[in-house]
């Protein structure tokens, strides 16, 4: 993610909403929002009254949500799962595809063995991924026209390309170029990678670590998820 851009391009869409309504049909109070980038969606957890602590390796993107203003309680960490504290949470979170930039089995493993242990018992983990079956990177490599948005501090007008290299094995690689439309100037030019796993994997992924009660709704529908669904949604308890 870029967080000079990030807000500016991903607006409120479906998926927040459905985000929102799993967490008020949970009633629960204290949530972990693992990998909350700029603060997008985390400002509507507490507007909503939850405790929350968010975290996110990101410092500028940290930094980028500390100077929103937040109607509720939120503490600010730059770190990653690992400071996630035991028996905590009633919930943790992962929205916005978070759960595919864990690139390696060890990785995404050591995840969900984190937020295993900073659950309470009947704690509930959410976390949204696409179905690599629906081949979502067809249509984003048929895009070739850049997003706009504004340097808030400058004022000044910006373009955001996206270039795509594709697949090695089932990790997926494409750069965002940031530039600023009246000079061409490139601002920031960052590679991102995202891990692609089916269903399956996931499913027992985190039967592994001991969850529970795993439901999967398929593209912010609560109705089981299917092969032809874009995105699932993972619930699942400890």
């Amino acid at each position: 993610m870029i967080p000079l851009v990030y807000d500016q391009v991903n607006r409120w869409a479906k998926d927040d909403e459905f985000f929102m309504a799993l967490l008020k049909k949970l009633n629960v109070k204290k949530i972990a929002d693992l990998g909350c980038g700029t603060g997008r969606l985390t400002k509507h957890f507490a507007k909503a009254g939850y405790h929350i602590i968010a975290i996110d390796p990101n410092e500028e993107a940290i930094a980028y949500a500390k100077n929103k203003e937040y109607p509720g309680e939120v503490t600010w960490i730059v770190g990653d799962s690992s400071n996630l504290q035991a028996n905590e949470f009633d919930a943790v979170i992962m929205t916005a595809n978070v759960a595919q930039v864990f690139l390696t089995d060890e990785s995404w493993q050591q995840v969900i063995l984190d937020v295993y242990g900073a659950l309470e018992p009947g704690g509930h983990f959410i976390f949204d991924t696409r179905n690599p079956a629906a081949k979502v990177w067809e249509e984003w490599e048929k895009d070739k026209t850049p997003d706009f948005a504004t340097d808030q501090a400058s004022g000044e007008s910006l373009e955001i390309w996206t270039e795509y290299e594709g697949f090695v094995d089932d990790i997926y690689t494409f750069y965002e170029t940031v530039k600023k439309v009246h000079t061409g100037e490139v601002v920031i030019r960052e590679k991102m990678q995202l891990k692609f796993r089916t269903q399956e994997t996931i499913y027992e992924s985190l039967q592994k670590v001991g969850f529970s009660q795993i439901k999967v709704y398929g593209d912010w529908e609560f109705e089981q998820a299917t092969l032809e669904n874009k995105s699932f949604v993972f619930h699942s308890v400890k």
